[in-house]
């Protein structure tokens, strides 16, 4: 059974781009090539990248929006 791993976000994609790049510069535009529908394979991708579950990515990148880049 495929886990529900839909990004809650309460800022535009564009905008948490931004603030996760300044939050963990070695991030790039391509490592952040967030795609609907892709959400699994994009949480996977980038937990490799930053050594975090994708359920630990996910929780990041939402805690990241709703923070407005205040998060760790």
């Amino acid at each position: 059974m495929k886990r529900n791993n839909f990004l809650k976000l309460a800022a535009s994609w564009s905008e948490v781009k931004e603030l996760i790049k300044e939050t963990n510069v070695e991030l790039t535009d391509d490592d952040l090539n967030y795609q609907e529908g892709k959400e699994e394979e994009f949480l996977q991708e980038l937990g490799k990248k930053t050594n975090k579950s994708p359920d630990d990515v996910k929780a990041w990148i939402e805690s990241i929006s709703s923070n407005k880049g205040k998060a760790s």
